[in-house]
């Protein structure tokens, strides 16, 4: 049965509704009469009246047609169909009076049109309800759907549940909802209970999903909610941002995994508009590194604040390519801005081709984000980091320095802060190179942004951990108190333009990343939403287990964004100025030309000692592991074959 009214056509279930209706209409007619003459058979007394058991069905499938009646669809029957239901027999009613006054009807009682207004309104829209619960309840069945809970039983929270009842693969169950007004009601014939009884709730129905149907809440609302919530063996969801299901970009029944951004609770700032727009709007803006996860959101960024032309410069065909074919499908969408843009492919360490690009182009403000940042893929390519990183960003400030550009954004990282690292010493090298630069200049404003990590990036954590999870575990951890600081990667790339536009020569801005994160408690955290145990000793039958690696090269238990304590606040409330001292110019320009030497030599030993020299407070925290070293070093470092390939381990890598 189920499968024959599943694959019956749209026009036969049209069909069968007439002939139901055809059905109700004559019988809601006699029944009026019945009541109105308190006989269940009054056939003498409407004798006289029995032309209007074949008139009125056919005017009346008539009339609910021309009102649409016959187009909704019945499973999602809502306030439409029952008005045009109301509009049809009101209409029939009025053509009652009207047939009875034409024909000079003797005898025809005033109230029969009225009881059957009523009594058709019920049978009409009761076969309706009965089909459609028959759909629900056998068609579309309980059995074998999976019991879900609702959190939040505002608008989004019904038309979620709504969504969710015409699903073939979901059953709602519950609402729960923190206003204590709603408690006890019914939406769409589902209870509202108390967060207190979600316990209670997961117990009696079996649940195995909540969804969070809180669009415009605060994170640190949503935040909260987790937290009560992440204790119980459930998987949880959330709905799409609420700027997305205005804009059509996403719909009800596409559920979401918890973002991280939930988990750390952090607020977002509203960003300055003026700072947002001083150095783009009206500009020539190049980004080197575009294609990168820092870099092509800082596109995307800037090509909404209306820049005259948008130069994205990038070392990698593919990631070049993708970021133009973005804001290509994004330029075809928005018509509120005009904007132009142009792909440029180059390495940051030719300076003949950037000469080329900022005079043809005219740029007027870059935002240099082209780098190494893998920690331990640096490690193992100390020359390759020390000379992109390091001689990349001197070529491209030089370059702007020559041609005169307006400002030189570096984006630095918390690494570069007291180093344990190549990477991490190589940012705080070319932070040195521009506040050089900074010094000397008389027409760029140089400066440098420095924060932590961005989620969502190539290099994130919660991706690898999301992927490790649906693969069954282990997760994996490099250390059990290993922290970091993280930042959504739109709010970092706001952060970094209005840090940009705010600077006025060698500034060192270093933005507000809230409090450090655990990542071995982050790690739990997403097991736990994902509606899974975590296997340990205290849980010998839990699902997937948390694996300690060991800390790999270079990684560091704890980052830090200040050398000094000498910073000051700037207009903007995450972002602060740093000033921090560096080496003077003949002193770094010396240090640079024995680097390149030790390049030219493909001697990593000597350039990791020399690195040590520029970078005071750089102290490796583990042997030269290079893969091509020629030798070992003076400290008896190990062997490159005891680090001779990367493992999947969770640390948590700079990926800007």
């Amino acid at each position: 049965m189920d499968r024959f009214y599943s694959s019956i056509s749209r026009t036969k279930k049209k069909l069968l509704f007439v002939t139901l209706d055809l059905i109700a209409l004559p019988l809601a007619l006699w029944s009026a009469f019945a009541l109105r003459y308190s006989e269940l058979w009054p056939a003498v007394k409407i004798a006289p009246y029995s032309w209007l058991f074949l008139v009125i069905p056919f005017v009346g499938v008539y009339l609910f047609a021309r009102l649409g009646l016959y187009r909704a669809v019945v499973r999602f029957m809502g306030q439409q169909a029952i008005v045009a239901i109301l509009r049809g027999v009101i209409l029939l009613s009025l053509l009652l009076y009207a047939a009875a006054y034409l024909t000079q009807a003797e005898g025809f009682p005033r109230s029969v049109p009225i009881i059957f207004a009523l009594i058709s309104t019920l049978y009409v829209a009761g076969t309706r309800f009965l089909v459609r619960g028959y759909y629900h309840k056998y068609i579309n069945g309980v059995a074998g759907k999976e019991a879900v809970l609702v959190y939040g039983a505002g608008d989004s929270g019904r038309q979620l549940a709504l969504t969710l009842l015409n699903a073939r693969e979901f059953r709602p169950v519950a609402f729960v909802d923190d206003d204590a007004s709603l408690h006890g009601h019914s939406i769409h014939g589902i209870r509202v209970h108390a967060p207190s009884e979600i316990g209670v709730l997961i117990l009696k129905y079996d649940i195995s999903r909540v969804v969070l149907a809180l669009p415009s809440a605060s994170r640190t609302q949503r935040k909260a909610i987790l937290e009560r919530i992440k204790d119980f063996p459930v998987r949880v969801q959330t709905l799409p941002s609420l700027s997305d299901l205005v804009s059509g970009k996403a719909s009800y029944e596409q559920l979401q995994e918890v973002d991280l951004d939930d988990l750390l609770g952090r607020e977002v700032v509203p960003p300055n508009e003026v700072l947002l727009s001083r150095s783009i709007t009206g500009k020539v803006v190049m980004v080197t590194g575009a294609g990168g996860s820092i870099g092509s959101e800082l596109c995307r960024q800037i090509i909404k604040l209306g820049p005259r032309l948008l130069v994205m410069y990038e070392n990698s065909e593919f990631a070049l390519y993708s970021i133009e074919k973005d804001l290509i499908k994004r330029l075809s969408t928005d018509f509120e801005h005009n904007y132009e843009m142009v792909a440029i492919l180059g390495s940051v360490l030719d300076d003949q081709r950037l000469d080329s690009v900022i005079t043809q182009y005219g740029v007027q403000t870059v935002f240099h984000a082209a780098a190494y940042k893998h920690v331990p893929m640096v490690e193992h390519n100390v020359l390759e980091g020390v000379r992109n990183n390091i001689f990349g960003t001197r070529v491209v400030a030089e370059a702007a320095l020559r041609h005169g550009v307006e400002r030189f954004i570096l984006i630095s990282t918390d690494k570069a802060v007291r180093p344990t690292n190549v990477m991490g010493a190589t940012k705080r090298s070319a932070e040195q190179v521009v506040q050089v630069l900074a010094e000397k200049s008389r027409s760029t404003v140089f400066s440098m942004v420095r924060f932590g990590n961005v989620l969502g990036s190539s290099g994130s954590v919660v991706p690898l951990f999301r992927k490790q999870i649906e693969a069954g575990g282990p997760v994996t951890v490099t250390h059990q108190d290993i922290t970091r600081y993280f930042m959504s990667i739109p709010e970092a790339s706001q952060l970094v333009i209005q840090a940009g536009a705010m600077a006025q020569g060698g500034d060192v801005f270093v933005l507000d990343m809230g409090k450090p994160v655990k990542i071995y408690d982050l790690a739990r955290n997403m097991i736990e939403l994902s509606g899974l145990e975590v296997l340990d000793e205290g849980n010998p039958d839990g699902d997937i287990a948390i694996e300690v690696t060991g800390l790999r090269p270079g990684e560091k238990l704890y980052e830090e964004l200040l050398i000094g304590d000498n910073v000051s606040g700037t207009e903007h409330p995450l972002i602060m100025r740093a000033n921090e001292e560096y080496l003077a110019e003949r002193e770094l320009n010396e240090a640079l030309a024995t680097m390149e030497r030790h390049i030219a030599d493909n001697d990593p030993t000597s350039a990791r000692k020399l690195l040590k020299k520029i970078v005071i407070d750089y102290k490796p925290s583990s042997s030269l592991v290079d893969h091509l070293q020629g030798k070992v070093s003076e400290r008896n470092e190990l062997s490159p074959g005891l680090y001779g390939g990367l493992t999947d381990s969770a640390e948590v890598i700079v990926t800007h």
